[in-house]
């Protein structure tokens, strides 16, 4: 038996023996296989190795991310949570694995015995002290980086095989190719910890037990559905278990034309994948209001995220909430994220002109996309930071960069309109938030409406902005002072004078100088346009 098992591809050996040699020099025993002999029963011997190990190291490089073998090893071991990724030369990791905390390495850092090395060994004690039931005890005084994408912190799930309940069994290829794009989707979320394919198929059957996949892939939430073709039709079941209460959280099915399948498949997997990601937050978020005392990181985020940020004091406490969990795991960049997001929103609503709160902002941003560079919301706040400081181009930069990390996050989709509207593109905007509503039917945010009601006032169709602002069961001074242009420009001043009042009422220090100097418009004539509007519904200068 072997404490650790090397995944890597055989073209980099030279560059794995140097790595191979510092483990050994530790008193720990490998498997590397440099001497398997031909006859020799190979697929045999690398699986019963595998596991036994005490931790998995996969070595990332150009050769190995090609490798179905090395894949495949990884996919087990993170599975089995014993993974320890490193990588070289900065290669392009497999999307199924960019979740999880990976150590940049070089040949000189290795040769040299520099700190990657050093962290990368400290990773492997801590697996195989564990393996042994012990405490690792160099990793007691130098802890381990902590981020997101750790196991520990993050919701598991897995996606049974989708059932072909057609009479055809030449389907079944239908049902499989569905399966596997929504585990890949899937994987793009990275508070979620998707089991593999290989894992979650060797359940596929008519009667599974759920409670039993549940203890055997140590899985919180299940998916499983059906597919059934009906003439020219296709129809597409879905549903979303929580083993732990056995209840049946979402359930939905799609019927659609089966004329352009893969148009139709694509469609389903991006509405199913959406919908069930907001499904799984919300009964997250739940259980964490429930369990307020001795909260990990993600559960002070997952609350902190869960309260009205219209709300001054939901804002507030969601800010502290927040700097627990940093205080808990500083290289959490979520985290760091969404107290960016809390800190320009109270720069944006306070009262004076200083900038420090949006500085502040910044610098947590900048922070959070440099700790987790494949996480989209990351660079979608990152984004609206930059909005709110006029820098233009790196706004739709960074917000291009997170659709094209997570094109099916319904949330990047709106801040995509939003970021558009200030651009000068209400139309454009128009179409990225009714693409975050295709993407999830449930998507409900106060601001999404109010967002969508701006866009259309940019576009003078402030009779349908108001209908817009009329989706929000809680007001907001924002919202009231939109509907006092609008009824301003659509000649009804009573309705303006109410509205205005109501937005005074919510901020008495409401100023149409103040408020403009934070609206970040790029055309001129659009920001003339809102001044214009406020000034029409009496609002105070």
């Amino acid at each position: 038996m072997a404490d650790v098992f090397v995944s890597y591809s055989r073209r980099d050996k030279a560059r794995v023996a140097p790595l191979v040699a510092a483990i050994e020099a530790r008193g720990w025993s490998v498997w590397w296989d440099p001497e398997i002999l031909p006859g020799q029963e190979f697929d045999r011997q690398i699986d019963a190795e595998l596991k036994i190990a005490a931790a998995v190291l996969v070595v990332w490089t150009a050769h190995s991310v090609d490798s179905r073998w090395v894949r495949g090893e990884a996919r087990d071991a993170a599975d089995r949570d014993i993974l320890v990724p490193v990588r070289f030369d900065n290669a392009i990791l497999p999307i199924d694995v960019r979740a999880f905390h990976t150590i940049e390495l070089d040949d000189a850092a290795v040769s040299a015995g520099g700190p990657q090395l050093n962290e990368l060994l400290q990773a492997l004690e801590g697996q195989i002290a564990r393996h042994a039931g012990r405490p690792p005890e160099s990793v007691k005084s130098v802890p381990l980086p902590s981020v997101p994408g750790v196991a520990s912190t993050r919701v598991a799930i897995c996606v049974l095989p989708f059932g072909n309940l057609s009479a055809d069994p030449g389907q079944q290829y239908l049902s499989d190719g569905i399966t596997e794009d929504i585990i890949t989707e899937l994987s793009r979320w990275r508070f979620l910890a998707v089991r593999s394919r290989s894992a979650s198929f060797r359940y596929r059957g008519d009667a599974v037990d759920v409670k039993l996949v549940a203890r055997e892939l140590n899985v919180r939430f299940i998916v499983e559905g059906g597919i059934r073709r009906m003439g020219e039709r296709i129809r597409i079941t879905a549903q979303l278990i929580d083993t732990e209460t056995g209840d049946h959280i979402w359930a939905e099915k799609f019927d659609r034309e089966s004329a352009d399948i893969f148009n139709v498949q694509d469609e389903v997997v991006r509405t199913i994948v959406s919908t069930l990601v907001g499904r799984v937050q919300v009964s997250h978020a739940e259980r964490a209001r429930k369990n307020p005392a001795n909260l990990a990181a993600y559960e002070y985020v997952l609350k902190g995220n869960a309260l009205s940020w219209d709300d001054p004091g939901g804002a507030e406490e969601a800010k502290k909430l927040f700097e627990k969990a940093i205080e808990l795991d500083s290289g959490y960049g979520m985290a760091h994220a969404l107290l960016a997001s809390i800190r320009s929103g109270q720069w944006r609503d306070g009262p004076d002109d200083s900038d420090a709160l949006l500085a502040e902002a910044y610098v947590l941003a900048r922070r959070a996309v440099e700790l987790d560079e494949n996480d989209s919301t990351c660079f979608s706040i990152m984004a609206q930071v930059c909005l709110l400081r006029r820098s233009f181009d790196m706004a739709l930069q960074h917000m291009q960069r997170a659709i094209e990390i997570n094109p099916n996050n319904q949330w990047n989709n709106a801040d995509m309109g939003i970021i558009l509207i200030y651009l000068g593109q209400p139309e454009e905007a128009l179409a990225w938030f009714k693409r975050a509503k295709e993407i999830d039917p449930y998507f409900d945010q106060p601001w999404y409406w109010r967002s969508i009601g701006q866009a259309l006032m940019s576009l003078h169709r402030d009779e349908e902005a108001l209908a817009m602002f009329e989706h929000l069961s809680a007001s907001h001074y924002r919202s009231a002072a939109f509907s006092a242009c609008c009824h301003a420009r659509l000649g009804n001043m009573d309705q303006a004078r109410t509205s205005a009042s109501t937005c005074v009422a919510m901020k008495p220090d409401f100023s149409m100088r103040h408020f403009m100097s934070k609206e970040p418009y790029k055309k001129t004539a659009d920001a003339e346009h809102l001044a214009e509007s406020l000034l029409l519904a009496g609002l105070p200068t």
